[in-house]
Parts: C-alpha cells; sequence; structure tokens
C-alpha cells in the first residue's frame, strides 16, 4: 500500500437543507504534501474534510483519493482522522487504545507495535495508565500514536491541538512534523492559527466565509524547521493575515 495518496476535490459544491455550505471547490494535494485549510468560523473547513473522508456525500462534484472514490479509500482503511478531542476509550490503557486501533485496521504493509508508537509521541511510561489519568496533552499524543497505528496513507486533521496550551501546541506541532516526515501521508490539516499553518505546512489555502470556497493560496518553500522570526516567515505570514482579512470583511 502506498505512503502517500494524491486527493483531487473537483467542482465540489455541498448544502445542508437550506445552507449552502461550499461552493465550487477545487483543489489538489500531492501525495505526501502537507496542507492547512484556515478560514474564518462556518466556512465550511470541517465539512470539506468530512466529505473527503467519504463521511457525507457532497450535493456536487467529485472526490478522488488516487483515482478512487473517497468512499472506497475509507472502505480500504486508507484513511486516517485526528479530531480537536482526543475520543480515547476510557475504560482501556492507553496501549489498549492503540492496539485497538491496530486491530480494527490491519494493513497489508508494516507498521510499528503499538509499544514503539508510544515511545516515539513520548508515552512508553504510560502504556498502562488509563486516558483520565492523563493531560490533554498526553491524550492528544495517544490519540496521535492511535493514528499512526492505523498505516494510513492520508492524515486528515482537524484542529487536533486547538484545546491546549500554546507551549504544549508548539512541542506537539513540531512532534507531529517530525512523524509526518518519516511516514510521509498526504496531510490536510484544519486550523485558526496562521502562524501554526505556516510553521507545519507546504501549502496554505484560505477559505472564503460561508459558501466557502477557495480564496486563495499561500505557498510555503520554507526549508524545515522553519525560523518564525525570519522575514520570509513573517512576510508569509503577513501575506496570510491580509488575505484572510479580506475574506472575512468581505464575508461582513
Amino acid at each position: 500500500m502506498k505512503q502517500s495518496l494524491d486527493i483531487q476535490v473537483r467542482q465540489l459544491s455541498h448544502s445542508y437543507a437550506a445552507t449552502h455550505a461550499l461552493q465550487n471547490i477545487n483543489l489538489h494535494i500531492q501525495p505526501g504534501e502537507f496542507v492547512s485549510l484556515v478560514g474564518v468560523s462556518g466556512c465550511g473547513k470541517s465539512t470539506l474534510m468530512r466529505l473527503i473522508a467519504g463521511l457525507q456525500t457532497p450535493t456536487q462534484g467529485n472526490i478522488w483519493l488516487d483515482g478512487q472514490p473517497s468512499e472506497a479509500a475509507r472502505a480500504a482503511k486508507q484513511i486516517g482522522w485526528m479530531a480537536q478531542q482526543a475520543a480515547l476509550l476510557p475504560w482501556r490503557t492507553v496501549l489498549e487504545n492503540v492496539q485497538l486501533a491496530q486491530k480494527i485496521n490491519p494493513q497489508k504493509r508494516a507498521v510499528p507495535q503499538a509499544n514503539e508508537l508510544l515511545n516515539m509521541v513520548g508515552l512508553a511510561d504510560f502504556a498502562a495508565a488509563y486516558p483520565l489519568t492523563l493531560s490533554g496533552g498526553m491524550q492528544q499524543r495517544a490519540a496521535l500514536a492511535r493514528t499512526l497505528a492505523t498505516g494510513t496513507a492520508v492524515w486528515l486533521m482537524d484542529e487536533p491541538f486547538a484545546a491546549l496550551d500554546e507551549l504544549t501546541r508548539e512541542l506537539l506541532a513540531g512532534e507531529l512534523l517530525t512523524l509526518w516526515q518519516q511516514f510521509q501521508p498526504t496531510v490536510l490539516w484544519i486550523t485558526h492559527n496562521l502562524h501554526e499553518a505556516i510553521r507545519l505546512s507546504d501549502r496554505v489555502v484560505v477559505l472564503t466565509p460561508r459558501p466557502g470556497t477557495i480564496a486563495g493560496e499561500i505557498a510555503v518553500p520554507l526549508p524545515r524547521p522553519r525560523d518564525d522570526t525570519s522575514m520570509a516567515f513573517q512576510e508569509l505570514l503577513r501575506q496570510a493575515r491580509a488575505l484572510l482579512r479580506r475574506e472575512r470583511v468581505h464575508g461582513d
């Protein structure tokens, strides 16, 4: 199975009853690319991610992952999901949560064992702990290990660190980047944090207010790890803020 998949979204629109959530989305994410999706609340970011995941069917348009419908990619267990809440099973230990993910999502290619994954995310000493005894940051580390355990070629990540304090968030984002470079999946990352988007991504995609459509994209050609004090980083941050601010004003 491939390490990463190509994602194609073509002329996609989606509505919920009278609410027009997305309009004419065209997006191409290369295999192994890390793309961040930003926009004001309610612009359809999470809706787009659910559609790509095959959890909903678009009202109009098409989504392909390596030429197959997203529903087929989901059925083939090629899509991993990580959300703002860790959603660990409280009656299972951290290790058991990760092992269960591997049992439910068996892969043809080799995937690191659960203990090894916990070591990768810094939780080797907490394998026997239960989720409710862990801090929020540690729970998200466990959730990240669970995502890695599935061995999927696509990671869909819906603000997974949004509820954490700034220091923990930056630390986990750095660790996530290291793991992405090691496993090389295709990543779609939703965030409200422009600094985080530029720090992590190959490309930042900005959505307009509802109905969400793509307002613009900002390529981030800076080498990693990125110096967020550099003039180049700050210029990209300025461009992203200007684009987002313009769309917010137009939306109002």
